[in-house]
């Protein structure tokens, strides 16, 4: 044992001062939290309010879909950046899953005929033979009232367009056939300017992450058969809608990188 210093004297403790130390770190403690959490409040507050569109893919040029259109032209999607487009799919020989969107896309149609930034596709996924697939293109697009150029009816050879719509699209449902029938998505996809697919956020009212929306009408039509309720005088396919058309005036206000 090292033998004491005899010129050391031991410190007296001023109990005044200590408590005057520990008010004051408890002080710098409290108030640290009291901005850690403004902050979080603050960023959550802001997280809640952005309700900008999803982004929940790109389509590069690299991936794009080529396809004839019911003029006999051949196009492809990117040709349509700088505006935004509503998409859907549509069978020719089973199109009860598309009633609905196609409703929709016709409305969408009139009320915007005056966007120049806006246009519209639809695709057929029926397989056709090379010969057929024209006349079929354009038979539909009259029948249907399909005017070019602001909507494109468009189909390709199965495998590319199928894989297309699946990959690029990200649709729920691989186009197939099950019992005779052509089964496939038809709710309608948003594809920004800048070739970005894009879906509603919908801000719960109880807090917590928002709800990221797809714009299938075929579900919305389900919880209408259900009674589900929207808290609105609309049913849920009318506020679906209303849905889609207040995210497509968010896209069109956004700009055009050309990228």
């Amino acid at each position: 044992m090292l033998p004491s210093d005899p010129n050391l004297e031991p410190a007296i403790r001023d109990p005044k001062k200590l408590r005057n130390t520990a008010f004051i770190l408890i002080a710098t403690m409290l108030l640290g939290g009291f901005f850690v959490l403004n902050a979080y409040d603050n960023w959550t507050s802001s997280q809640a309010k952005d309700e900008r569109p999803a982004v929940i893919y790109r389509i590069t040029p690299e991936r794009d879909l080529r396809m004839l259109r019911q003029d006999g032209k051949i196009v492809d999607v990117v040709n349509l950046r700088g505006n935004v487009i509503a998409l859907n799919i549509t069978s020719l020989r089973d199109p009860q899953a598309a009633e609905l969107s196609m409703a929709v896309m016709k409305r969408l149609a009139t009320s915007r005929i005056a966007t120049k930034e806006f246009s519209l596709i639809t695709l057929v996924v029926d397989p056709l033979a090379a010969e057929k697939l024209l006349p079929s293109l354009t038979e539909f697009s009259t029948a249907q009232r399909i005017n070019l150029p602001q909507w494109w009816v468009g189909g390709n050879e199965p495998k590319t367009l199928h894989k297309f719509i699946k990959n690029e699209l990200k649709t729920n449902i691989y186009p197939n056939e099950l019992n005779g029938k052509w089964l496939y998505d038809a709710s309608i996809i948003l594809i920004d300017k800048n070739g970005h697919i894009r879906r509603a956020v919908v801000p719960q009212k109880q807090g917590g992450p928002p709800f990221i929306a797809t714009f299938d009408f075929e579900q919305a039509a389900a919880w209408d058969a259900k009674g589900a309720k929207t808290g609105t005088a609309n049913n849920n396919v009318e506020e679906l809608e209303n849905l889609l058309n207040h995210t497509i005036d968010k896209l069109l206000a956004e700009q055009y990188k050309n990228k």
